[in-house]
């Protein structure tokens, strides 16, 4: 149903009040076959009946192993002082060879130079460390 104006306009194009479906078409023809590729590959799974069994927590989970660097560059395993970088790295192996492995924490002083810092990664690098992670607190402390 078109609107009819006054002839006044009857020599200009004619107004067009239709809507256009041509791209409503499309769309749902590009739906349509996606719809009829996903059915099929849902629908193919093989029927099972799965044993029941309850789930048991495994308290097999290993503690992070804490490495501290002081200001002064003094390598800390936990709270006991490390005489030198290889009582660290036999300190490392030994925690590496552990299943599951634990995560290496690095506690380090905002001081602290990037020597001994980088010295306890190469270190936890070359014992075979698979997980490194760096301590920090959050801003506005």
């Amino acid at each position: 149903m078109a609107i009819r104006y006054s002839d006044a306009q009857a020599g200009e194009d004619a107004l067009m009040a239709q809507i256009n479906t041509t791209p409503l078409v499309d769309v749902m023809l590009v739906l349509l076959i996606i719809f009829l590729i996903t059915i099929p590959v849902v629908n193919s799974s093989i029927a099972v009946t799965l044993p029941r069994e309850q789930n048991q927590r495994v308290a097999a989970q290993q503690e992070n192993v804490i490495v501290t660097v002081d200001a002064q560059g003094a390598v800390y395993w936990f709270d006991t002082p490390l005489p030198d970088r290889a009582a660290l790295v036999q300190l490392l192996q030994k925690i590496a060879a552990m299943q599951p492995q634990p995560e290496v924490h690095i506690r380090s002083d905002v001081r602290a130079d990037y020597a001994p810092v980088g010295g306890v990664v190469l270190a936890a690098q070359q014992a075979g460390i698979a997980r490194i992670g760096f301590l920090t607190e959050p801003p506005g402390r």
